[in-house]
C-alpha cells in the first residue's frame, strides 16, 4: 500500500455491531465481560480504539508490536526507564528536545544511571560508549535544530557493543522514516 493508503485503512476496526466503515470512537470506559468479573480499567490498553492507533502505527514504522501512550514524554521516559537502572549509562545526542534533556539531567543522577551528551556524530558516540552503556539514544532530525545523524551507522554500532538504539522520530514521523528500516532497535 502507498503511506496514504496505510495511513487511513491500516488497523481499521470493524464493528460488526454497527456495521460501519470506519473505526468508531470508543469512549474510555470499563468494559464489563460476561465471561468474567474482572473489569479492567480501559487505560490499561484495553480499548480498540488504542489497538487501531497501535496497529496504524506498526504499519507505517514497519513494527511488529507497539504500544500508545498520552504523550511522547511518557512514552520515551517508560522505554528508556524499562531499560536502563542504576550503574548503567546512556549515550544521548547534545542535540535534544528540551523535556528529554530535563528528564536525563534532572532524574538520571538521582536514579544512579550515567549519561553521556555527545555531538551528533557517529564517532563521538562510539568514543562515549563505556562497559555500562545500556543505551544510545538519538534524534534525527532533532529538535528543534533539525540535525541529521545517520541511523544505520549508529544502529551497526550499537550492534557491535550489545547496545539498544532508541530514536526519537517526532520531527520525520514514520511517514518519512522508518528507523527500524535502518537496524534502531
Amino acid at each position: 500500500m502507498k503511506k496514504q493508503t496505510t495511513c487511513v485503512h491500516s488497523g481499521t476496526y470493524v464493528d460488526l455491531a454497527t456495521g460501519g466503515i470506519n473505526t468508531p470512537i470508543f469512549t474510555s470506559s470499563v468494559f464489563k465481560y460476561l465471561d468474567s468479573d474482572n473489569q479492567p480499567y480501559p487505560r490499561y490498553f484495553n480499548t480498540p480504539n488504542q489497538n487501531v492507533v497501535v496497529d496504524k502505527l506498526c504499519a507505517l514504522e514497519q513494527a511488529e508490536d507497539g504500544l500508545v501512550f498520552s504523550s511522547g514524554m511518557a512514552a520515551l521516559s517508560t522505554a528508556l526507564l524499562s531499560i536502563v537502572g542504576s550503574g548503567d549509562h546512556v549515550v544521548l545526542q547534545d542535540e535534544l528536545y528540551g523535556g528529554t534533556h530535563a528528564l536525563v539531567t534532572h532524574q538520571f543522577e538521582r536514579l544512579g544511571i550515567g549519561y553521556s551528551f555527545v555531538p551528533k556524530s557517529v564517532q563521538a558516540i562510539k568514543e562515549a560508549i563505556r562497559p555500562e552503556t545500556r543505551v544510545i539514544f538519538i534524534e534525527t532530525p532533532t529538535n528543534p535544530l533539525l540535525g541529521i545523524i545517520d541511523i544505520e551507522q549508529v544502529a551497526e554500532l550499537a550492534r557491535k557493543h550489545s547496545i539498544i538504539t532508541m530514536i526519537d522520530n517526532t520531527f520525520a514521523s514514520p511517514v518519512l522514516c522508518q528507523p527500524i528500516r535502518f537496524g534502531a532497535d
